[in-house]
């Protein structure tokens, strides 16, 4: 159990029951002017605000020209199916798994699921990582 995270099991719902569902683009990450350019039209679009800036997620095809900073080279997967609030540290532990193994992540949450974003060049180790640690098995 050291090194391990473990989250309380709400239900049925274990590990090995979350279905982890690769995304097949490749993703960027980046700051705008503002978001009058932001395809809200594209499949994937994620989208915030703060005092200090104006961030997106999005397909690397799909970057508006007001960007003005940016990083390539994200593939992504999801937790397929909508998570209930109620269940807690699913997210914690898919990070504490890879970054034990030197996988860093970006995450977006939604309203029904987490998304996980790793360099693209670490993408299929980290899917397997997470097979190996018990998740969607």
């Amino acid at each position: 159990m050291t090194g391990e995270i473990r989250r309380e099991q709400q239900g049925n719902m274990s590990k090995g029951s979350l279905k982890l569902k690769p995304l097949e683009s490749v993703f960027s990450v980046c700051k705008v002017e503002d978001f009058s350019m932001v395809s809200q039209e594209a499949v994937y679009c994620f989208t915030g605000k703060t005092k200090q800036e104006n961030s997106l997620v999005c397909k690397t095809a799909d970057i508006p020209p007001n960007t003005v900073e940016r990083e390539d080279g994200w593939k992504g997967f999801f937790i397929e199916g909508a998570l209930d609030f109620s269940l807690i540290g699913i997210l914690a532990e898919i990070s504490a798994v890879l970054a034990d193994n030197g996988i860093s992540i970006f995450a977006v949450s939604t309203y029904n699921t987490d998304y996980i974003f790793v360099k693209q060049e670490n993408f299929q180790k980290a899917l397997q990582t997470l097979e190996d640690a018990g998740f969607g098995k």
